[in-house]
């Protein structure tokens, strides 16, 4: 299990302040833009963030500190619908916690990314319909998008062939300007995209014809998609580089695969664990015997004890739902309840007036105990 502390280098009594300070200094080190591009900065840098934003939160921290990681997917009442950061989520925590006042430190030693050149695709949502048998195995679909491509003709740059795109006049292409306004408390230079070149830092003289400068046309894409056992309903994951094309020879975004898993009447979901119940006729609570329990696969059988009370709970270990990212599955919790039939047969009712004869009251220890004697116990009195 991640140990979120451990990734941040504190206590688990730290403080809100200290475990601020603590993932900014880690952040400044691991960040992307200081690491040029490194995979393993990338990686490095999402875990510390995912673990700074769980323990900055004070629900999502009692949480785990309580449950640990699994109580955040869901299990033992924890926040459903937690899933790993991805770079981008990360970067936005960043960001929003430490905004601009970070861009000095982050970038004193090298180069500030680039705001200049293509802009990048815009991203495309699918939303994936699931059933809890096909979450529980995992499943292969395959879905038909319409998306940005680069266009052919140009190479996706925009321009006509033979022609090519000049450096913007504006903002000597670097793609951005500053503008000085003056005021009550002094003069301030803001920073802002060209407005000629739209931040490109190149502008298009001879745009081409098929794709009217766009650099891009619409085309069909079929994309199949491993979605991993265990997922829930609001939970996703990210295709990195399969979205839109951007305009004029920029990047591709990101297609993000929402799932949305609908629901089993025989179960309740809590995470990983499933939970049912059993209707069992009376002579199987008393002798005992075996009872068809449902599972999302089918059914199995399972040995009931004699004497087994109505309302009571068996726990079958594994039978639940595998954990997302994770080793082993969930538990399925099995409540028994009474069945008492709308009409019986004159045998039947025969026999039961018999039994009423013959059956004796139940032990005082049986019986259930009240409110108030309840709190007596919790209070020792």
């Amino acid at each position: 299990m991640t140990d979120y502390y451990r990734l941040l280098g504190v206590e688990r009594t730290a403080s809100d302040e200290d475990i601020k300070k603590a993932y900014r200094k880690l952040a400044m080190k691991w960040h992307p833009d200081k690491n040029s591009g490194s995979s393993e900065a990338e990686e490095r840098f999402k875990e510390i963030t995912e673990a700074y934003d769980v323990l900055r939160d004070a629900d999502k921290r009692a949480v785990y500190d309580r449950y640990g990681e699994a109580g955040l997917r869901g299990g033992a009442g924890g926040a459903s619908g937690f899933h790993h950061v991805d770079l981008s989520e990360a970067l936005n925590i960043f960001m929003r916690d430490f905004g601009g006042s970070a861009f000095s430190d982050l970038f004193s030693t090298g180069g500030r990314r680039q705001s200049t050149g293509p802009r990048a695709g815009q991203d495309v949502k699918i939303s994936v319909p699931l059933s809890l048998a096909e979450v529980s195995t995992g499943i292969q679909k395959t879905f038909t998008v319409k998306l940005l491509d680069p266009c052919d003709k140009c190479g996706g740059s925009g321009a006509e062939p033979g022609t090519s795109p000049q450096v913007c006049h504006t903002c000597n292409g670097a793609g951005e300007v500053r503008r000085a306004q003056r005021s009550f408390f002094g003069q301030f230079v803001s920073v802002v995209p060209c407005p000629m070149c739209s931040g490109e830092g190149s502008v298009i003289t001879a745009p081409c014809k098929k794709c009217r400068g766009e650099g891009r046309l619409r085309g069909e894409h079929t994309i199949p998609v491993q979605i991993p056992a265990g997922v829930a309903t609001g939970q996703y994951m990210t295709l990195r580089g399969l979205g839109n094309a951007g305009p004029r020879s920029g990047p591709r975004g990101d297609i993000l695969v929402v799932f949305d898993v609908a629901e089993d009447t025989r179960f309740e979901r809590d995470g990983e664990d499933l939970y049912c119940e059993v209707l069992v006729g009376y002579p199987h609570l008393v002798l005992g015997g075996d009872i068809d329990v449902p599972t999302v696969g089918g059914t199995i059988s399972v040995r009931l004890p004699a004497g087994t009370q109505s309302g009571q709970v068996m726990h079958l270990r594994g039978r639940g739902l595998p954990r997302v990212n994770g080793s082993g599955s969930g538990d399925l919790h099995v409540r028994v309840q009474l069945w008492t039939p709308d009409a019986i047969s004159r045998e039947e009712e025969e026999l039961i007036k018999r039994l009423a004869t013959l059956a004796k009251a139940p032990p005082e220890q049986a019986r259930p105990k009240g409110f108030w004697s309840k709190m007596k116990e919790a209070l020792g009195a």
